[in-house]
C-alpha cells in the first residue's frame, strides 16, 4: 500500500511538471526587429524627449533658488546618438575591428574616433537651455581617453558648449561606471558646484550621489554595469 502511494505521488509530480509553462526565449531576430521598430517609430526619440523636458523643468525651477549651479550629461545615447554604427551590427555592440557602415561590422571604438555622431535633440535642448541660464555643463563619459580629441570636435560639430569633460583615465580600468562617475562628481562639486541634475542611459551612469536628480534615458539596445 505505501509502495502504492509513492507509484501516485511521484505520477501526480510527473503529469504536474508537464502542466508548468516553460517560458519561451525570445529569437535575436524578433530582438532586432522590435528594436528597429522603436526607433523607427520615433516612439525612442519621444521617451528621450520627455525624459529631457522633465528634466529641464525641474532645471527651471531649481534655478530660482540660486546657487552655482552645474548639470552632468553622459554621451553615449545620452548626448551623442550611435545607433548608424549599432544598426549595421544587427543592433549587437562590437569592439573589435574595423568599421564599414555600408557592410558591417562596425567596432564602436572606431566609429567614436571619426566623429560623425549626431546629437540626440532633446539633451541639446537641455544643454542649450542650460548655457542660456548659466548653469554649468560637465560630460562624464566611459569613452577612453585617446578618444578625448574626436570627442571633442564631434560634440562642438553637435553644438554643444561645456565646462568640463571627463573621460576615464589613462591606464584605469573599473569593475563598475560607477567607481569612475561618482567620484568624477564629487570632484565637481570640490569645485563648489551644486550638481542640479545628472542625466544618462545608463543606471551606473546616474548612481552613486552627488547629484540632486537622476534622470534615465531609454536603451534598447546594451547595458554596462
Amino acid at each position: 500500500m505505501k509502495q502504492r502511494s509513492v507509484a501516485i505521488c511521484i505520477l501526480l509530480l510527473v503529469l504536474l511538471s508537464g502542466c508548468v509553462h516553460q517560458p519561451e526565449v525570445p529569437s535575436l531576430f524578433d530582438t532586432q526587429r522590435k528594436i528597429d521598430e522603436y526607433i523607427a517609430s520615433q516612439k525612442y526619440e519621444a521617451d528621450c524627449a520627455r525624459i529631457a523636458e522633465q528634466a529641464r523643468q525641474y532645471l527651471a525651477e531649481r534655478i530660482k533658488r540660486g546657487g552655482k549651479l552645474a548639470i552632468v550629461l553622459d554621451i553615449d545615447e545620452t548626448s551623442l546618438s550611435n545607433w548608424p554604427a549599432y544598426k549595421v551590427n544587427g543592433w549587437a555592440r562590437i569592439t573589435t575591428g574595423d568599421c564599414n557602415l555600408q557592410t558591417g561590422p562596425c567596432n564602436i571604438r572606431v566609429w567614436q574616433a571619426m566623429g560623425e555622431s549626431k546629437a540626440i535633440p532633446s539633451t541639446l535642448a537641455l544643454a542649450n537651455f542650460a548655457r542660456e541660464n548659466r548653469v554649468a555643463i560637465f560630460f562624464i563619459s566611459g569613452r577612453a581617453p585617446e578618444l578625448r580629441e574626436a570627442t571633442e570636435k564631434n560634440l562642438r560639430q553637435a553644438g554643444y558648449q561645456w565646462d568640463g569633460l571627463y573621460l576615464i583615465p589613462a591606464g584605469k580600468k573599473f569593475a563598475s561606471a560607477i567607481d569612475f562617475k561618482a567620484p568624477a562628481r564629487k570632484e565637481i562639486t570640490q569645485q563648489g558646484y551644486t550638481i542640479v541634475l545628472t542625466m544618462g542611459d545608463q543606471w551606473s551612469d546616474l548612481n552613486g550621489g552627488y547629484a540632486e536628480r537622476l534622470f534615465k534615458l531609454p536603451n534598447p539596445v546594451y547595458y554596462l554595469p
